[in-house]
């Protein structure tokens, strides 16, 4: 197994898997590194090397201090023509989580500060043509709205290798123990 080179706080949401887990699978080089669909909460986060226990407490004490809620994505979003990506509603319960996170970790600016971290989003594809990515918006759309519950925050890391990301870490929300 590859050594862990990255590592991320995600939201995996596999409520939506039956519909968007074939297209992730070829159209999202994640999927094949084993990222199941999710939505993103602060990536690159910490180098593995440097989460320690009093890393992992905080988090566990960052998240125990937000609420379970409930999502549901409506419609198929782009940022240019080379991502498309579903969009969740409502979204201020995913900003909140990123913006506490990267308060505490100050270090780690959403998306290494290169993109804009405020449009929580779950990645349907990218890097393929438009039209391929268009044919999946457009099946992906027939099959909306989808609902899911979210509960808890992971803690993941791993490579570029395939099927080399794994879940390091699960911080439950409104966990106040």
């Amino acid at each position: 197994m590859p050594v862990p080179e990255q590592s991320a706080l995600i939201v995996p949401v596999p409520e939506v898997e039956p519909v968007v887990g074939p297209f992730r699978a070829k159209l999202d080089v994640n999927a094949a590194k084993g990222v199941p669909a999710h939505v993103t909460v602060l990536f690159p986060f910490l180098p593995p090397s440097a989460i320690d226990d009093e890393a992992r407490t905080t988090l566990r004490d960052l998240f125990a201090g937000h609420s379970p809620f409930e999502v549901t994505f409506t419609e198929v979003r782009w940022f240019g023509d080379a991502v498309t990506w579903l969009a969740p509603y409502p979204d201020i319960a995913f900003r909140q989580l990123t913006a506490a996170a990267w308060g505490h970790f100050p270090q780690t600016p959403p998306y290494g500060g290169e993109h804009d971290g405020d449009h929580p989003h779950l990645t349907l594809g990218h890097g393929h043509p438009v039209d391929v990515l268009q044919e999946a918006a457009v099946e992906v759309t027939s099959r909306l709205p989808l609902t899911a519950s979210v509960s808890a925050v992971h803690l993941i890391a791993g490579s570029d290798a395939p099927n080399s990301w794994r879940t390091l870490d699960v911080f439950t929300l409104g966990n106040h123990n």
